[in-house]
């Protein structure tokens, strides 16, 4: 058993007692149960009088602070007089007006006030810290305080859990925006800022980025908007304990145009999708006469040429023909080209943004892929045995990351559908691309084309652009 820290109080002279009167009242329903200021006061002033010696007094008044922790003016007013060894006496009406909190009363008690001297009175209970019988209370009674402080916290918790559960809004602040609260009816109301949220929805799904949407809708903050984009309070649910809810409350936007939005917001944020680069095309570009990738390169003060790799010796992993005889071409005449074809896109082209018809497409597309995949390993695992090449070997774990990839790619189509959805997404923004394009940024231009192109292919200074869908 650990050793107590109570000790005994010591007095230079019986003759001077200097007393600290502390008073906390948190509600007015305490008030009304005869914890009042004004009762307090009168009770701890009417104590002093039953001290011996000469009797000085000063109030450390609390007034609608919670016990729940020390973050109270008075009581760190107070704390500060003690550790100056200014005060002789901290009295209180009852023992829970000083803390609800069992930590934060031994805290106060055995490190704050018997250190310096100082006795703990609790009128109510009938004990001062000053005796040894009132030093052994003192912890039993802050164990019941501390005690009642959790059934208050568990009544109230379990009575906000079945408000959840009833579709209500559980209270305690935190209104979303574009909603108010109606306090008779415990639901949440769309007000006129819910306008603001449609806008929101509109803008994203039309390929507006977040800080173009946050500066026209006149948002302080990028993070506000993607907030109130992600929010599922928007299509009429919940999320209370990690857990979504039905809710009685009015939606703001539809389901359907929620989901293609984070469809969309996950696709912007899909690195695969949209990796850390400040060219346009990057990874996306293939020679048409070897197969092998094209690479950005500089070209002096004229801008960036799209060379083969096979014409390169620095990566001879990725070399297909060391004979190719593919010219190198500029990267923004590639680019211009893309980008037209884009704009210049029926909507016939483009093709109904239906979920479903993209999921079957997509799901045979990425197990075909794998397939494609799998022989080739098994190609390079054949030759591999024979020749233990360091090169097959690089080959090989790149075609293997490669199928990691696709797989985890076709678990999430066939979990979610987040795929098809983003598809969907991709096609929704090709409508609109002319209006946005030039608002989007190098990363959100990127994450359209690769929703979008399954790869460019460039043979001899002509362009093939070949489609997703």
């Amino acid at each position: 058993m650990a050793k107590s820290k109570m000790r005994k109080i010591t007095r230079e002279s019986d003759s001077i007692v200097k007393a600290a009167l502390y008073v906390r009242v948190s509600t007015d329903r305490q008030a009304e149960e005869g914890y009042s200021i004004e009762v307090q006061k009168e009770r701890l002033i009417a104590f002093t009088k039953t001290l011996d010696g000469e009797v000085s007094y000063e109030l450390y008044i609390d007034d609608g602070f919670s016990g729940a922790s020390l973050e109270r003016p008075a009581i760190q007013r107070l704390i500060t007089d003690v550790g100056n060894r200014s005060l002789t006496h901290v009295c209180v009406y009852k023992l829970d007006r000083l803390s609800r909190s069992q930590k934060d009363t031994l805290h106060l008690i055995e490190d704050i006030f018997l250190p310096n001297n100082v006795a703990f009175v609790s009128i109510q209970e009938s004990f001062n810290t000053a005796t040894a019988f009132g030093r052994a209370v003192v912890g039993i009674l802050s164990v019941f305080a501390q005690l009642e402080r959790e059934n208050i916290y568990e009544r109230t918790r379990s009575g906000m859990q079945k408000r959840v559960e009833a579709g209500f809004w559980p209270g305690g602040g935190g209104v979303p925006f574009g909603y108010d609260y109606d306090l008779e009816k415990g639901i949440l109301v769309p007000n006129e800022d819910a306008g603001t949220v449609r806008q929101i929805y509109d803008l994203y799904l039309k390929g507006y980025s977040l800080q173009n949407i946050a500066n026209i809708l006149g948002l302080k903050y990028e993070k506000l908007a993607a907030q109130i984009l992600l929010r599922k309070t928007n299509i009429g649910i919940i999320e209370y304990n990690g857990v979504e809810y039905k809710g009685q409350h009015e939606p703001i936007v539809p389901r359907e145009v929620y989901e293609r939005a984070i469809a969309l917001h996950a696709q912007r944020s899909e690195k695969n999708l949209a990796p850390s680069t400040k060219h346009l095309l990057t990874g996306l570009v293939r020679c048409g006469v070897c197969g092998a990738k094209l690479r950005y390169q500089k070209w002096g003060n004229a801008g960036f040429k799209l060379v083969c790799y096979s014409q390169q010796i620095s990566k001879p992993y990725l070399v297909k023909d060391p004979g190719c005889d593919n010219e190198s071409v500029w990267a923004e005449d590639i680019e211009r080209a893309v980008t037209a074809d884009l704009m210049a896109m029926t909507a016939e082209e483009i093709g109904a943004a239906s979920p479903e018809a993209s999921s079957l497409s997509l799901t045979e597309t990425l197990q075909r892929k794998k397939a494609s995949l799998e022989a080739k390993l098994k190609r390079l695992y054949d030759l591999y045995s024979e020749a233990g090449n360091e090169v097959l070997l690089g080959s090989i774990n790149d075609l293997l990351a490669e199928t990691g990839k696709l797989d985890a790619k076709i678990a999430e189509e066939n979990d979610r559908g987040l795929w098809s959805r983003n598809a969907a997404a991709a096609k929704e923004q090709l409508r609109n691309i002319e209006e946005t394009w030039p608002y989007m940024d190098m990363s959100e231009k990127r994450a359209l084309i690769c929703s979008v192109i399954d790869r460019i292919t460039v043979t001899h200074s002509s362009v093939r652009i070949d489609y997703k869908f």
